[in-house]
């Protein structure tokens, strides 16, 4: 009985309060200057309880913005790897989501799915500061629905 009301507890605190780290995988920079916008006051997810985090290890999201490159894989695995878990992913942008419009490059692997699991998807070039909250907004629907730790 206690062990549910603490795990509980434990689920209401992780929706409430995202913490997130970015990786640019190597775009334009349009995305990343998006998804730093909802950072401001203008946006201010933070009422959310969503904050940028430096690092990975303190991490709970992970959000990738740009294609998947031959060069940047490892990296980018490195850092999902030091995400502690429950760890969640969210690709911003088309070349996140697909790889495009560099699908076809000699040295693109495509999407961020390609390398690690996506949680969510926000399409767009760039995706405007809304459709990324509301990315993040769909994201913690689905941490909400997940089964209780058990």
């Amino acid at each position: 009985m206690k062990a549910k009301l603490a795990d509980k507890i434990l689920k209401w605190a992780r929706t409430r309060s995202l913490w997130v780290t970015h990786f640019n995988t190597g775009g334009c920079n349009g995305c990343d200057i998006e998804l730093v916008a909802i950072f401001t006051p203008r946006y201010d997810v933070e009422r959310f309880g969503i904050m940028l985090k430096g690092s990975p290890r303190h991490a709970d999201v992970l959000a990738v913005t740009g294609p998947v490159t031959r060069q940047v894989r490892d990296r980018l695995l490195t850092i999902y790897e030091q995400i502690p878990e429950p760890k969640h992913v969210i690709a911003i942008g088309t070349c996140a989501v697909s790889g495009a419009p560099f699908w076809d490059g000699y040295n693109v692997i495509g999407g961020v799915d390609k390398i690690v699991p996506i949680d969510v998807y926000v399409p767009g070039c760039p995706p405007r500061p809304e459709a990324i909250i509301y990315g993040f907004k769909k994201l913690i629907k689905k941490m909400e629905a997940e089964e209780d730790i058990e």
